[in-house]
Order: structure tokens, then C-alpha cells, then sequence
């Protein structure tokens, strides 16, 4: 049943909020095929005020996808490239000395833009993955005893290919819990495969991003995220989200559980879906759709469960069904 049929009222008004993210869909769905889950998850992070981490193997659409959406609003963008050679100041910036005025001025890295696109984050060593640590949850960059603030919005989307192990560097849990999702890319089906051809013959050479428009402007992104702080959630479905997130930690097939972070992000990311949807108000569905991008990276599985090829979305499965949903 479609949301529009149900007879409430909205205390907010979502309706522009709601038909923004359907233009920018419609828009991105130009050039990306099928992925609609894939592209719903980034607008609500992007809308959750938070950080994603893109996985799947090479040629999926990662990186493409990642920098229309940053075609689609009026923002300032820049991509970075991780390296093993890449320092942590060829990220935030350093201080160089001002010839003219004998003082050391401070030059802005490239992570200092609205949304940062981090291609191959897994190829870059522990310093350079540390430097992101601060920036990533405070939004602010400290160097030689000066505090820099990031401008709003901000958002890290970083991308990391899961079968290459040579010359790749494993996130650390830290960093790992710094992303609000980890969204899994996988193969399109064989109609999506034949629509992508098809797409790719039309264009006729045309570059994708010439094809993308500007739909939504910094103010307004700004002001749908004040939106979703007005949210209701109602204190049920708050303890269900403690339930689903406190039942990881005592699990027998995880070594390691979800933290309080990860309760914070699944409250923050189920309004954002609610939103998306056009309620004012957070429901069960939105809890189970958001949860699994958010436990993926921050749930460990036994030793024994990984080798018997256990999955960390299937433990998340588990302990769905193990919990009553409230009513």
C-alpha cells in the first residue's frame, strides 16, 4: 500500500523532501541500472549525516554512481585516490611557509569539500586511514595546534574492492565504525546486464556526467536535514532498536557486537528512510531495512562461523526473527 493512501497527517511537511529524492533517482537512473537499493541507502545517509563505505568487485558502478549523485546536488565535490605511497597531509592539508610574510600558512587538503568521494580506501596504510578518523566523526581537521571546522554538509563516500588482497590494507574496527553503512554492490541480473548495454549504446560516446543535472541546492539539502531531527520515534521502537543491537553482543556466532554507535546510527538512519518515504514517523520496516548496511561492517563472527562460511547478514537475519516486532 502506497504511503499517500494511508490517512494521516504529517506534522512536518515532507512532501518536497520526499518528491527531491524522486527526481534525483529518476535522474541518476539515466545512466545507473537497477541499484535502487543501492541509491536509496545513499540518500538516506546522505540525509543521516553520514558516511558510507561502497564494497563490491570492480566495474559495478561503485565510483559512477558515487559521483552522480554528487552531480545531482549543487555542492562542492573532490575525489581522492588511496595509495599505499599517500601520506596523511596529501589528505588533510599542511602548513607552508609564506615567502612574503615569513608565516606558515595552512593549505587545504582535498578532503576539505562537501561530499569527498575515497576510491579504493583499503589501498592506503594505517597513518593515512588514521587521518581520517577525526574529520570522519567531529567534521573538523586539528594540525600544528590549529582547529579547522568542516564546512556543512559533509560526507565521506568510500569505495574498497573485496577480492584484491595484494597491496590492500584492512580498516581498522575504528574506522570501520566512523561509516554509518556499508553497502554491498553485487552484479546486476541479466536484464539489468542488457538494459546497461543498451544504455551505454545510446549515449553514443556521451560522458555520463554531462548528462546529470543539478537538482538540489545546498540550502535546501541543509534544510531537509533539520528535518529529519523532528522524526517521531516512539519509545517501542527505541527499544527495539536497543533489543536488535544489545542481542549482537551476547550472540554465539559474533566475536565482536554493535556499540551504542551503531544503536545511534540505526535511530538516525531509520528516520531518514521514513522521511524518504514521506512519514513523520518511524515504523519496524524501517528499522529492518536500515539495519543490515549498519551491522555489517561492525559485527565480527566467530572464527568457527567464518569457516564454516556463516555471513554477517545472515547472523543479522537471525536475530531479526529472534525478536518480536512491536506493534
Amino acid at each position: 500500500m502506497e504511503t499517500n493512501d494511508l490517512n494521516f497527517n504529517n506534522r512536518i511537511d515532507l512532501e518536497h523532501l520526499k518528491n527531491a529524492v524522486i527526481q534525483i533517482k529518476e535522474e541518476l537512473s539515466k545512466i545507473i541500472v537497477g541499484q535502487e537499493n543501492f541509491i536509496d541507502l545513499l540518500m538516506v545517509a546522505l540525509l543521516a549525516d553520514g558516511h558510507v563505505l561502497i564494497e563490491g568487485v570492480p566495474g559495478v558502478a561503485k565510483t559512477i554512481t558515487a559521483k552522480l549523485l554528487a552531480k545531482t546536488i549543487a555542492t562542492d565535490f573532490s575525489r581522492i585516490q588511496f595509495t599505499p605511497d599517500l601520506m596523511p597531509s596529501d589528505v588533510l592539508g599542511t602548513s607552508v611557509l609564506n615567502m612574503k610574510t615569513s608565516e606558515f600558512e595552512f593549505k587545504e587538503g582535498p578532503i576539505f569539500s562537501n561530499l569527498v568521494l575515497i576510491d579504493e580506501i583499503n589501498r592506503a596504510p594505517a597513518k593515512t586511514q588514521a587521518a581520517l578518523f577525526e574529520v570522519m566523526e567531529e567534521r573538523q581537521v586539528s594540525i600544528d595546534g590549529h582547529t579547522y571546522k568542516m564546512q556543512p554538509p559533509f560526507m565521506v563516500l568510500a569505495t574498497q574492492n573485496p577480492i584484491e588482497q595484494e597491496g590492500t590494507y584492512a580498516l581498522p574496527e575504528a574506522q570501520l565504525d566512523r561509516f554509518l553503512f556499508k553497502i554491498d554492490v553485487g552484479y546486476p541480473n541479466l536484464e539489468e546486464e542488457i538494459l546497461i548495454i543498451k544504455t551505454h549504446q545510446n549515449r553514443k560516446g556521451v560522458l555520463p556526467l554531462t548528462l546529470i543535472k543539478s537538482l538540489l541546492s545546498e540550502a535546501d539539502l541543509l534544510d531537509y536535514k533539520s528535518k529529519i531531527h523532528e522524526i517521531l520515534v516512539e519509545e517501542k521502537i527505541m527499544t527495539y532498536i536497543a533489543q536488535l543491537i544489545t542481542k549482537t553482543r551476547n550472540h554465539p556466532h559474533l566475536y565482536l557486537g554493535g556499540s551504542p554507535r551503531a544503536s545511534i546510527a540505526v535511530l538516525n538512519a531509520s528516520k531518514a528512510y521514513a522521511a524518504i518515504n514521506g512519514r513523520d514517523f518511524v515504523i519496524p520496516e524501517d528499522i529492518k531495512k536500515v539495519l543490515y548496511p549498519v551491522l555489517r561492517h561492525r559485527i565480527i563472527l566467530t572464527p568457527e562461523r567464518e569457516m564454516e562460511g556463516m555471513t554477517t547478514d545472515k547472523v543479522i537475519e537471525m536475530i531479526v526473527q529472534s525478536i518480536e516486532v512491536p506493534r
